[in-house]
């Protein structure tokens, strides 16, 4: 977003950083354009303001060449900011794009505060609005007539501003800051009246009568000396007010009263109770939670809620800017009239019984708002403190009340029930309603960010407004009048959050928006523990601490909002694939051994990450890419993510040709590794003499080894017997020579099934067994040589001798979490209960896999050995809920 500064010297920035817009001619027609507010400025006026001397013969051209540089540094990928017209040049500005936009709307912001009772917000809306200025306004331009009459006019604007802003402070109670700056202003400006009689009143009020009548003193001889006129009316009432010391100019600011919202409060039942509970046993609750969340809605519901006889004092801390002014923002909700002194001792006195003190919004102050809560407890036995703040107060006896997102049903519930608030008549259908979880889930289910969007449904559709929200910030608009938030946006609202951050916190929480569905520790490095729990207790990262181990996310509108200011997404990109990259390389050796069991929930868990690391290798370091991809491809097949894997690598393949021998290799034997158990023999034939083709023995034996495995599988059941023997002898040959105990059982395994495939039965028997016994080598090969023999006696019309190496298989393949095996042993389990006679059972077990054939691409019936499938097994559709895959193990199992 650009914004343009012109209270002071011209300042453009994109995204809060500078933008270089050039020398001091494009400055001043920069300026000149922006001082137009969107409207088009003529070549003559323009020239006039760019050349202070003496123009060119041709200014017009000279301008089209300025307009054009600065094109190349304003505009971006939207619409062209700088344009042209009939009526000359005009520069288009978004909402709140200049700082003198941003100036009139936090004046009139601070007046609606102040009209409101909130004194102490309208105080710091003054004080935002008087630091956008910088010097002169329009610090490039000459004098002329139009210029300085803009100037003029701010400049009066920012004298009653101020005059504004030491009327609030002096309204929250703080007669003695009010008292300073008041004295400033008056001998700034001696002539305006107003002043002085603030300066008077300020003195009254901090306890110095005295000193307010020598003030009045002064002005008389400033405005008649100098001016020879008498005071005005205001001062001259006021001067017999504090000489009769009129009580009335004590009175006190009154304290804004508790009133619901007029919108309805959904899904937050079980967490006002768990409220009411806390509230009823603690004396001090702090409600913690992300920006959005409805921390102070929930607060106010609650304090709405109590007896008329019970009061509630709420001050919102947003607007307070300084640790100073709380007790004075304290102050004015309880409706203390004389703070001088010992303020906390004052409010304390102004207490009425079983009082209720809501402090909004502490997460820029948490040290004040914890020392202010615990002194006043302190000095009021029956009061109760309830805090609202991203990060607990961190004082003793504080008790937490984490407000997570809502739940989705009410999070569906919010949205429905606020676009009904415009469409009365809406209904939704089930095509809505899926619409609405959708939005719903991609919003965090927060409240905030939930109403936002449905105000939007009177602009889009849900469905257009569902594929908008990757660019929700600009999407979801600005909080309407009425709200609770302090906030203008959802946007304003996590930039709050963030701002408030240390520097290491912030880099640190700015490199995490790369990873999907959360990270674990090790994914940031120990050294930053400290740190990442810094972010935890601040609600800007959440914590899942019932997985081992503790898994940390962003919320998605927290991802969205780092991503859009991160000052090196590539570089965080970068950081977030090497991680995975490392992840993979750790898990490669123990996907095909009996390490399957701990890495496979690991890559599980990772998935989202591993998905988008390969997708930013393949784009940004495709070797990186197909390196990973190779080394996943057990996961795939455990996975049944077969056709995933296979896409990944075909892309890898073709998008790093140049890639190292040994990687290309395996990402073709993975490749055709993933075909075979696909189903699709003859690709996984091809593609494995293709890598066989690519090396020899002496370059990585290992590698050669195991392909030349892969190899001797995939001619199973139908490609050539003798190319599968020869295959798995040079495997084991060269497992042996390399002392590879899991490839020397796996290839006595593979020899096993050629000699079968030959019509060796009794020799291939014999090796399957010998492989069923080495399975504490390689428990997976032992288990597929199990489900082979099962396979060649279920061939053999002997089902009951194979159902017990069977439930072996399956035992050991589910505690290795490979579904692709596990669905084949349950094909042939449903083969081998046809063939005893139990037909209910069987149809158990192939109801189980069709269900699931469809989404993973397997084809148990066409490896290995091969088995053949009765006609109709699986045609048709699969069942809509199929057996759980712990009921189909359940079934095979019983009658053993």
């Amino acid at each position: 977003m650009l914004s343009f500064a012109v209270l002071g010297p011209l300042q453009v920035t994109r995204d809060g950083r500078p933008v270089d817009v050039g020398g001091p001619r494009p400055r001043r027609m920069l300026a000149a354009l922006v001082g137009a507010a969107g409207r088009p400025v003529t070549d003559d006026r323009l020239a006039d303001a760019v050349w202070t001397d003496r123009a060119p013969v041709d200014p017009g051209r000279t301008l089209q060449v300025y307009a054009s540089r600065l094109r190349r540094v304003l505009d971006g990928p939207g619409p062209q900011i700088l344009g042209r017209t009939t009526g000359g040049y005009r520069l288009a500005i978004g909402p709140g794009g200049t700082d003198v936009e941003r100036f009139t709307r936090l004046i009139a912001d601070g007046r609606s505060l102040a009209d409101a009772g909130r004194p102490a917000d309208a105080y710091a809306a003054y004080g935002e609005a008087l630091r956008l200025w910088r010097g002169e306004p329009y610090a490039e331009l000459c004098g002329d007539d139009e210029v300085a009459a803009a100037r003029t006019a701010l400049a009066e604007q920012r004298a009653t501003v101020a005059e504004e802003a030491a009327a609030a402070r002096l309204a929250t109670g703080d007669a003695t800051g009010a008292v300073a700056d008041l004295e400033a202003l008056v001998q700034a400006e001696p002539y305006r009246e107003r002043r002085w009689a603030l300066l008077v009143l300020a003195l009254y009020r901090d306890g110095r009568p005295a000193a307010a009548v020598e003030a009045l003193g002064r002005v008389r001889t400033v405005l008649a000396g100098e001016l020879g006129v008498e005071p005005g009316g205001e001062l001259r009432d006021l001067e017999q007010r504090v000489l009769r010391q009129d009580p009335g100019l004590s009175a006190a600011v009154r304290a804004p009263a508790i009133a619901r919202p007029l919108s309805s409060f959904v899904g937050r039942d079980r967490d006002l109770a768990l409220l009411a509970g806390l509230l009823t046993g603690h004396r001090l609750v702090t409600i913690v939670g992300p920006a959005g969340a409805g921390k102070t809605r929930t607060a106010v519901e609650y304090a709405a809620a109590r007896p008329a006889d019970r009061p509630v004092y709420l001050v919102r801390l947003a607007g307070v800017a300084e640790p100073g002014f709380v007790p004075y923002a304290v102050a004015a909700a309880v409706g203390v009239r004389d703070v001088a002194g010992d303020v906390l001792a004052a409010v304390a006195r102004g207490l009425r019984p079983g009082g209720l003190l809501v402090l909004d919004n502490c997460e820029h102050l948490p040290r004040a708002a914890g020392q202010l809560a615990t002194a006043l407890l302190g000095l009021a036995p029956d009061l109760r403190v309830l805090a609202t703040s991203r990060t607990p107060l961190g004082v003793d006896g504080e008790q937490a009340l984490p407000l997570p997102s809502l739940g989705e049903d009410d999070a569906v519930r919010l949205l429905t029930d606020r676009i009904r608030a415009g469409r009365p008549a809406w209904t939704p259908d089930p095509d809505d309603r899926a619409d609405l979880a959708r939005i719903a889930t991609t919003l965090d289910r927060l409240p905030l960010a939930l109403e936002l969007a449905a105000a939007q449904t009177r602009t889009f559709g849900l469905r257009e407004l569902r594929d908008r929200l990757g660019d929700r910030f600009a999407v979801l608009g600005r909080i309407p009048d009425g709200r609770l938030s302090p906030h203008a946006t959802l946007h304003d609202a996590i930039a709050w959050s963030v701002a408030l951050l240390a520097p290491a916190e912030r880099d640190l929480l700015l490199g995490l928006w790369p990873f999907e569905d959360g990270f674990p520790l090790d994914a940031v490095g120990t050294a930053a523990l400290e740190t990442l729990g810094s972010l935890v207790g601040q609600s800007v990262v959440t914590a899942d601490t019932s997985v081992a181990p503790a898994r940390y996310r962003l919320l998605e509108t927290v991802r969205a909002y780092c991503r859009s200011i991160d000052p090196d997404p590539a570089g965080s990109r970068e950081r977030h694939a090497a991680w995975i990259r490392g992840v993979i390389a750790r898990a490669a050796d123990d996907l095909r051994g009996e390490g399957s069991t701990r890495v496979m929930p690991v890559l599980r868990d990772e998935l989202p990450n591993i998905r988008a690391a390969l997708a930013h290798d393949l784009a940004a370091a495709p070797v990186h890419a197909l390196r990973a991809a190779g080394r996943l491809m057990w996961f795939w097949i455990r996975s049944g993510l077969l056709a995933e894997g296979r896409k990944m690598l075909e892309a890898a393949l073709t998008a790093a040709p140049g890639a190292p021998r040994a990687d290309v290799v395996r990402a073709r034997a993975a490749l055709g590794g993933l075909a075979y158990v696909s189903g699709d023999g003859e690709a996984a034939r091809v593609l494995l003499a293709g890598a066989v083709r690519s090396r020899d023995e002496t370059d990585h034996p290992v590698l050669y080894a195991e392909v030349r495995f892969y190899q001797a599988l995939a001619q199973m059941p139908d490609g050539d017997p003798a190319l599968a023997l020869a295959a798995a002898v040079d495997a084991g040959r060269l497992a042996a020579g390399t002392g590879t105990r899991w490839l020397i059982t796996s290839s006595r395994m593979a020899r096993g099934a050629a000699l079968l495939l030959s019509g060796r039965a009794a020799e291939g028997r014999s090796d399957l067994r010998a492989a069923v016994a080495g399975a504490a080598d390689h428990r997976w090969a032992g288990s597929l040589s199990a489900l082979m023999l099962a396979q060649n006696l279920v061939a053999e019309a002997r089902p009951a001798e194979a159902l017990p190496l069977l439930r072996q298989a399956l035992d050991r393949f589910r505690a290795e979490d490979d579904l692709s095996s596990v669905l084949a042993v349950l094909h042939h389990g449903a083969l081998a209960l046809d063939g005893v006679g139990r037909r209910d059972d069987a149809g158990v077990l192939r109801a189980a896999v069709h269900g699931r054939l469809v989404i993973h691409g397997i084809r148990p019936g066409h490896t290995y050995i091969g088995t053949a499938r009765p006609d109709g097994w699986y045609a048709g559709p699969p069942p809509a809920e199929p057996p759980l895959l712990e009921t189909a193990a359940a079934v095979l199992g019983r009658g053993q």
